[in-house]
């Protein structure tokens, strides 16, 4: 099904375990509940796909085009997003952990409690997310871009942020957790907006003192 014209397609609930959709056209798709553990989906325009509740666990989406597709509580643990255009996708509840999405576009997606734990993210860029309390516990997000993120109740407790870009980053007291000792720094380096609410201001490009080097 390589370079498959499924434009708008109904498929949703379909079984696509281990299918090869290299290069396949589904824009506008509805994928909601599919099966596609294991599928190769590189390079495909999943442009404004419905993959709501889709099971995409270990699925190979390098170079995948996910823009504003939906993925709300979809399941991509494990899964390989290297490079993917995810940007304005919405991502909430879904399950990516474990999952390599490393040099991802995630600008303006939405991953409010997304599960994160030991996503590879580095280089990705998450400017203007919203991260509102997703679980990013163990995930390395080393060079990452997050100017002007929701970290709102996040957990990034063990998160691995060497060079991460935290510039008008917002978080939450309580709520957000730091990696420890982290944050009394971050707190140093923000001002309150409003009761609970922080900003941080006074980065100016890739800081390199957050956490060293592994």
């Amino acid at each position: 099904m390589t370079h498959a014209d499924l434009t708008r397609a109904y498929l949703s609930v379909a079984d696509l375990s281990a299918a090869n959709l290299t290069r396949a056209n589904l824009d506008g798709a509805n994928l909601s509940g599919a099966l596609l553990f294991g599928a190769n989906l590189t390079r495909a325009n999943l442009t404004r796909a419905n993959l709501d509740g889709a099971l995409l666990t270990g699925a190979l989406l390098f170079r995948a085009n996910l823009t504003r597709a939906n993925l709300d509580g979809a399941n991509l643990s494990a899964a390989h997003l290297t490079r993917a255009d995810l940007s304005a996708a919405d991502l909430s509840g879904a399950n990516l952990g474990r999952a390599n999405l490393e040099g991802a576009n995630l600008t303006g997606a939405t991953l409010s409690g997304t599960y994160l734990d030991g996503a590879t993210l580095s280089g990705v860029d998450l400017t203007l997310a919203h991260l509102s309390g997703a679980d990013l516990n163990l995930a390395n997000l080393e060079d990452a871009v997050l100017t002007r993120a929701d970290l709102s109740g996040a957990n990034l407790s063990g998160a691995h942020l060497t060079r991460a870009n935290l510039d008008g980053v917002r978080w939450t007291v309580p709520g957000t957790r730091w990696p420890a000792g982290m944050a009394d720094t971050m707190r140093a380096r923000s001002r309150e907006i409003e009761p609970g609410v922080w900003e941080v201001v006074g980065v100016d490009g890739p800081d390199r003192t957050l956490m060293p080097a592994r």
